[in-house]
């Protein structure tokens, strides 16, 4: 599971595909809500909206040619950027409630990982991933199972081509569970 990160649409200017177009959705939906709080994320969050309408223009208006095809992708990566913030939604709750357990908060936590307040709330609101070291750093510190931590899930690009290379290997001991295949 790629994370986006609404800096690097930013600076890429644009929206590539219908994932990042949802994931895109989540994270402006989540910068307004931060931006409550922290007015910094008021200018990232019209720059990002900006780009979302330029991207729906340009694929969901009456002028494009819209598909059941493209509904279909669009219906698939509208799924998955949802499991997606659920999983981090899911993660947040479990890293939040151990800091709870031993009396900690979320500035502590980002103490102990060397982020600043403001890095270690987007870290856990999902607006920017956590590093590899950070999530191994809570999973021993807070005895979180990793696949708490870590998405295990198979990203969709790759799941077509891991399905035709296990076909054409011919091994039947080697076979993926149906909801790691699922939309290849």
């Amino acid at each position: 599971m790629k994370i986006e990160t609404y800096k690097k649409i930013i600076q890429k200017g644009s929206i590539s595909d219908e994932l990042e177009f949802e994931k895109a959705l989540i994270l402006e939906r989540k910068l307004r809500l931060l931006s409550v709080d922290n007015p910094e994320y008021k200018e990232a969050r019209l720059k990002l909206r900006q780009i979302i309408k330029e991207y729906e223009k340009s694929n969901w208006s009456s002028e494009s040619e819209i598909t059941d095809e493209k509904i279909k992708e669009s219906d698939n990566a509208e799924f998955i950027a949802e499991q997606e913030r659920i999983f981090i939604l899911k993660r947040k709750e479990i890293i939040k409630e151990k800091l709870t357990d031993l009396g900690l908060n979320q500035q502590d936590l980002g103490s102990i990982l060397g982020h600043n307040k403001t890095y270690i709330s987007e870290l856990m609101n999902g607006i920017n991933p956590f590093t590899l070291k950070d999530l191994i750093i809570i999973h021993r510190l807070f005895k979180i199972k990793l696949e708490k931590l870590i998405p295990t899930t198979i990203p969709q690009k790759e799941r077509g081509r891991i399905k035709m290379s296990i076909l054409k290997i011919n091994k039947p001991k080697l076979k993926l569970d149906k909801r790691d295949i699922e939309f290849a």
